[in-house]
């Protein structure tokens, strides 16, 4: 399958760690060799574009499409399922409500589903881009649309804010096995270790004399920060009047 070389660039190693060497995030280094594909997230060429291949992207777990616009222009979206090679796709604001086609959520009827999702009008999709995801258009009150989003959380979204049409492909990832230790060290993932195994200089839970469990009412990090029911969502932040249901509420 062909790819064209100038939507492919090296996405750099950094292995879990900073600017000066020192590990930030644990368990990550080893990795295989990855090209990052550029996609477009914005969909703000306003012409029809061909689907030339579905393909494989090794950076993330939805498979992206390659399309070919009117002006020969080649770029990846996301690929939604049912979209095929051959097909047809456009993003505009009149477009048909079909799998592929990108509009804004003002234009979009009630019960779709969408991903590739903007919070904010214009920046790019941020939101229901994982496999097999897709969000569901509730209701709409003047320029504000209530989506419910694949977590559950029931969110306010301005009006123009874009999404495509459709449930996103590859929903059988979360299903996928593995089947051993060393494809995990391809994927650039590093072993853990149980906190209960390690020392107490090391981790919270290490230490006592043989199995004596994590020795507290509630487990920790490393960094000795409690790590079950704690909220750490900052409570004023800008969007939280934008929540209508949060995810965890029954």
């Amino acid at each position: 399958m062909k790819i064209p070389k100038t939507l492919l660039k090296l996405n750099p190693k950094s292995s879990g760690r900073n600017f000066s060497g020192k590990i930030t995030v644990r368990h990550q280094g080893g990795r295989q060799k990855r090209f990052l594909r550029h996609l477009d997230w914005k969909r703000n060429l306003d012409l029809t574009a061909r689907v030339d291949s579905i393909q494989y992207d090794p950076n993330r777990t939805a498979d992206i499409a390659l399309l070919v616009y009117a002006n020969g222009v080649k770029d990846y979206i996301l690929a939604p399922q049912g979209l095929v090679a051959g097909d047809t796709v456009i993003s505009s604001e009149t477009a048909e409500i079909k799998v592929g086609n990108c509009l804004p959520l003002k234009n979009i009827p009630i019960g779709i589903e969408i991903h590739s999702l903007e919070i904010t009008p214009g920046k790019g999709a941020q939101m229901v881009r994982g496999a097999g995801n897709s969000a569901t258009v509730q209701s709409k009150e003047g320029n504000q649309v209530i989506v419910k989003l694949p977590s559950g959380e029931i969110r306010i979204f301005d009006g123009r804010c874009k999404a495509t049409v459709g449930a996103l492909s590859n929903p059988h990832h979360k299903e996928e096995i593995l089947g051993k230790a060393g494809r995990k060290r391809h994927m650039g993932v590093r072993p853990t270790v149980r906190g209960v195994a390690q020392h107490p200089g090391s981790h919270p839970h290490g230490g006592g004399e043989g199995r004596s469990g994590i020795g507290m009412k509630s487990p920790k990090s490393p960094w000795g920060k409690r790590t079950l029911g704690k909220r750490t969502r900052d409570r004023k932040k800008f969007s939280n009047k934008l929540i209508i249901k949060r995810r965890y509420t029954k």
